[in-house]
């Protein structure tokens, strides 16, 4: 039976421009029990028809024509009370940021308590042992679920709109972007988690993403959408293992599987269309390489395939094996990439005994202004330490004094070199985005320092923070919380120039010089928008052009391409490679996705729980992992193949509290390998050392080359 059929949908917006058609056409069915994916990039209209379903369009859309039916019900023609019953009991909704989905002032468990209240006649303690079961399902310590939202990281709050979603076992869940912004492990368990309550329920899911690996390991059948329009249709093996369309085919290309390698990355150039008219056309034909003199004038219907389950819209479809084999070479595309790698060079930023740390308040001295306690540095040498206050009840701390901290960086030692790209690489809550705002000076380190392009952080604090912020930019994660939402795009942008003395007449040509470097052209075309007008992909590129725009010499990367399609993450990775290497940028590029930094980073330190616990050449970390955390993180990532075999290392458990001391390793908890020595000592990051590579483990996964020291204390050069 169908459960969800869309068929000759048309969304139109009534813009300041005047109206586009964000949906123009889209036809698509979900039977029971299958997993359906929308792809393509931002703007294709893959988010306006999941909001269509569900009647959440803003009031300046309007669904213009088409039918939208579930279980034969015309969802179109349904009353404001009778979609409230049928949403969350029915259809639930999993929308992409997470914190624009929570209230505030209510805690998670709270909600999620209200979600299920609302459709199902439970006590309040009922109700509150499912919520507290749902956060096992997806990974939280049910303890937590009197939390609030602003107590837990962008990935857990993204668990909890999960858990929300998933506590009425409904027949169709909606997810948008579910696992942008997670990191691996948290992603698999995911999918793991969603796919197993599907078995158990035969729910079916409507998946929309970019992120072809996980509608490989996901999805059943799949849509590849562009401008408003689908492209290419049907069984998710066909169209990842054999794309027909050239956009198909693009996207694929572009995608950081990792699986391929350090091979380069290859995007598609130029914009998706503004859709303020309607094509004469193939809709791609301005950006594909494969366009003939019809794709310019008729627009190819969507047929399907002799002998295939699949549908295609090109008019040069018979010709696929070939655009397969020339669309891997970036010239066919206008474009070429360089992916050497940077050699070793002047080192622009080094950290020496850094530490950072707030203790906890205790007593009733503490918390009057005479009586603060001060911190005290415990002799901890060639690191970063970033710990937090652990808050409890006001009488409480007043009354006891523990001394107890939360360590979010315990312990990281770093260096990296002008032309460098030094990834960083973790599971949420490990410290890495900690980590890169303490070394940004967004917050004051505590004790000891480090030193960029060649002067102190004591020296940049001490009255030339504006220098140091000329130098050393950040970009963060979500643009919806950076961008400020009353400026236009070029305030936004020219901000930066104003602040550091720029004249009048550079500035203009600054600002869009710099947008069309990061994919926004033409700049004219965006200047006047402000941020709500922009998609989450746009918003980060404003976000990544304001840091470019005043040439810094060292930029930290906060997953600045999580929220981005497949085609412009490549085309940003590509950026930033080139301006290492031509520009000389030293870059600190903080990430959970391991694919993408094997295409760009010279250096992968592996992050857990605030240290190290592996470090070296990219090729070295990814080849031949030397600590079991490293080989856990490599094996969650997905597959692009859908017939993938990668063989996966479960790590039971969460990480533990960074509370307290840790006899032992930090790892040991989780750890399929640890011995009962683990249990007792903590080992050091040169424990075992070959080549550039180093690893934090007793027992790593693969011995070094013979001919290599196998133990830093053993080498001849200690002798």
């Amino acid at each position: 039976m169908t459960l969800l059929d869309v068929d000759d949908l048309v969304v139109r917006y009534d813009t300041r421009e005047g109206p586009l058609h964000s949906v123009n056409g889209v036809s698509f069915g979900i039977e029971d029990g299958v997993n359906y994916a929308l792809s393509g990039e931002s703007a294709s209209g893959k988010s306006t028809t999941a909001k269509a379903i569900l009647g959440l369009l803003p009031d300046h859309a309007e669904i213009e024509s088409g039918t939208i039916e579930f279980e034969g019900r015309d969802l179109r023609s349904l009353t404001p009370s009778e979609r409230q019953d049928l949403l969350w009991e029915e259809i639930a909704f999993v929308p992409q940021t997470a914190i624009d989905a929570l209230d505030p002032v209510m805690t998670v468990g709270e909600q999620i308590e209200q979600a299920i209240q609302t459709h199902r006649e439970l006590s309040e303690r009922n109700a509150g042992r499912r919520a507290r079961e749902l956060f096992g399902t997806v990974g939280l310590d049910p303890d937590r679920v009197d939390d609030y939202p602003h107590q837990f990281s962008g990935g857990m709050r993204q668990r909890v709109v999960i858990a929300m979603a998933l506590a009425l076992e409904p027949k169709l869940i909606i997810a948008d972007e579910p696992t942008t912004g997670l990191d691996v492990i948290v992603q698999d368990k995911i999918i793991d988690n969603i796919l197993q309550i599907q078995e158990e329920t035969d729910s079916s899911l409507l998946l929309i993403t970019h992120d072809l690996s996980v509608i490989a390991e996901t999805c059943d059948e799949m849509s590849v959408m562009y401008g408003g329009k689908v492209m290419e249709q049907g069984r998710v093996e066909n169209l990842l293992l054999n794309p027909t369309n050239p956009y198909t085919i693009g996207l694929k290309n572009a995608f950081e599987a990792l699986e391929d390698g350090d091979g380069d990355l290859v995007s598609i150039p130029g914009e998706p269309p503004s859709l303020d008219s309607e094509p004469t056309g193939c809709v791609f034909e301005p950006r594909c390489p494969f366009a003939g003199e019809d794709c310019a004038t008729t627009e190819p219907a969507l047929e399907t395939l002799p002998y295939r389950n699949q549908r295609v819209a090109c008019h040069n479809a018979d010709r696929a094996e070939r655009m397969r084999r020339d669309a891997e070479d970036a010239s066919t595309w206008g474009g070429s990439t360089d992916g050497s790698r940077s050699d070793d060079g002047e080192v622009l930023l080094e950290v020496d005994d850094l530490c950072k740390w707030y203790e906890r308040s205790g007593s009733l001295l503490g918390w009057l202004p005479f009586g603060g306690v001060s911190p005290t540095v415990t002799g901890f040498s060639n690191s970063i330490r970033r710990w937090y206050e652990q808050r409890g009840e006001i009488l409480t701390e007043m009354l006891n004094d523990d001394g107890s901290h939360v360590r979010a960086v315990d312990g990281v030692s770093l260096s990296v070199a002008r032309g460098e790209i030094h990834g960083v690489v973790g599971e949420s809550g490990c410290g890495k985005t900690t980590l890169g705002q303490t070394l940004a000076l967004l917050e004051d380190p505590t004790d000891g320092g480090f030193r960029l392009d060649g002067r102190s952080d004591e020296h940049y604090r001490e009255g030339n923070l504006q220098s140091f912020r000329q130098k050393l930019q950040i970009i963060f994660q979500n643009p919806y919380d950076s961008l400020n939402p009353r400026l236009t795009v070029e305030q936004l942008v020219k901000e930066p120039l104003t602040i550091h003395g720029y004249r009048t007449d550079e500035k203009a040509e600054a600002v869009r010089e710099t947008l069309e470097q990061v994919g926004m052209a033409p700049a004219e075309h965006y200047l006047e928008k402000y941020p709500n007008e922009l998609s989450g992909g746009q918003r980060q590129r404003v976000a990544i052009a304001r840091a470019l725009v005043i040439d810094p010499d060292f930029l930290i990367c906060d997953e600045p391409a999580s929220m981005l399609d497949i085609s412009l993450q490549a085309e940003v990775l590509n950026l930033l490679r080139t301006l290492a290497n031509t520009r000389g940028i030293g870059v600190l590029y903080i990430s959970h996705d391991i694919a993408s930094l094997t295409r760009i980073a010279d250096r992968l330190s592996i992050m857990y729980l605030g240290r190290f616990v592996e470090r070296g050449r990219t090729e070295r970390v990814v080849d031949r992992p030397q600590h079991p955390y490293t080989e856990a993180l490599l094996s969650a990532v997905p597959e692009t193949d859908p017939r993938g075999s990668r063989e996966r290392v479960t790590l039971d458990g969460k990480p533990a509290d960074a509370e307290g001391e840790f006899p032992g390793c930090r790892f040991a908890p989780r750890c399929p390998k640890a011995a009962p020595a683990c249990l007792e000592d903590e080992p050091d990051l040169d424990v075992w050392t070959a080549r550039d590579h180093s690893a934090a483990c007793f027992r790593p996964a693969e011995r070094p080359d013979p001919d290599e020291p196998v133990r830093a204390a053993e080498s001849p050069d200690d002798d």
